[in-house]
């Protein structure tokens, strides 16, 4: 019994170090965790079919896909991250319309939002990685009653084309949604995190279910993503001085939003000459 105790509280210890370490030292942790990842599934390629297969049947294929409640659960994920864009571009908008007013929020709460969507799942995941490397979907593949040989991950081929299995865009769309407990007071971030990092796993794991992605898609698109979300926080954030303030782009877009109003005007007068010259003319014929 003594000994039970003892390794339980050793472990216990061993597991607070490490999750110390790693809220610590976040980018070599998670370059750490690509890296494990990607080695373990290089060294271990028939997990990814085994994972696959427990959602396959040679009567109905991927079944879960034909769920209608699963694939509602599918289109929340997009919706959420659309809402999420929508409104961080409506708040500069807004401030640049509106040039004279305060900022709804400060400003680099949107810009960080909109970078990282754009920047992660957006160019790395979906333009650089799905369109080039070429992994075939696991529901196109020999296994899963498709016709194309199964290929493991980082290996580029030509099996497929274009938005190909080879990362997860929903795996990163989900993990993307964690940006916004960077963006919420420290006593929310706990709640934020209870509520997006298994929103974030059911979505992935929902993508699996249905043969568009191996399991291993999902986890790199994880990692990868959340790689450029440190490194622009870094950048917006914790870099002294940092790229931008809040100050600079309220300053900036201030600036810009006056100088829009001003061409505005210019336009409207013109148009409104053009307008009463054109009036004229017909009245004179």
């Amino acid at each position: 019994m003594i000994d039970t105790r003892l390794t339980k509280h050793i472990q216990n210890i061993a597991s607070s170090k490490a999750v110390a370490w790693c809220i610590a030292h976040p980018f070599l942790a998670t370059i750490a965790y690509v890296a494990l990842v990607s080695a373990f599934f290089l060294a271990f390629p028939q997990t990814d079919l085994w994972v696959s297969g427990l959602f396959y049947s040679q009567t109905d294929g991927f079944w879960a896909q034909h769920n209608p409640f699963l694939q509602k659960v599918r289109h929340l994920g997009p919706y959420l991250v659309q809402t999420i864009a929508i409104c961080s571009v409506a708040i500069l908008v807004i401030k640049l319309l509106l040039p004279g007013r305060p900022p709804i929020v400060p400003l680099r709460k949107p810009v960080f939002l909109i970078s990282t969507l754009i920047l992660g799942p957006g160019i790395l995941v979906n333009s650089i990685l799905k369109d080039n490397w070429g992994r075939p979907r696991p529901r196109s593949i020999e296994e899963f009653g498709g016709e194309l040989p199964f290929q493991p991950v980082w290996k580029m081929t030509d099996y497929c084309e274009r938005n190909c299995s080879f990362t997860s865009g929903e795996g990163a769309a989900g993990i993307w949604l964690v940006t916004m407990a960077f963006l919420v007071p420290a006593s929310w971030r706990k709640a934020v995190l209870a509520f997006v990092l298994p929103l974030c796993l059911i979505l992935s794991i929902n993508r699996v279910a249905f043969g568009g992605h191996f399991f291993s898609d999902t986890m790199l698109s994880w990692g990868l993503t959340f790689l450029v979300i440190l490194s622009v926080y870094w950048l917006l954030y914790l870099k002294k001085p940092p790229l931008m303030t809040d100050q600079g782009l309220d300053e900036w877009f201030t600036r810009n939003g006056r100088r829009l109003r001003r061409l505005a005007k210019r336009l409207l007068v013109r148009l409104r000459q053009a307008l009463r010259g054109s009036g004229s003319a017909q009245s004179e014929s």
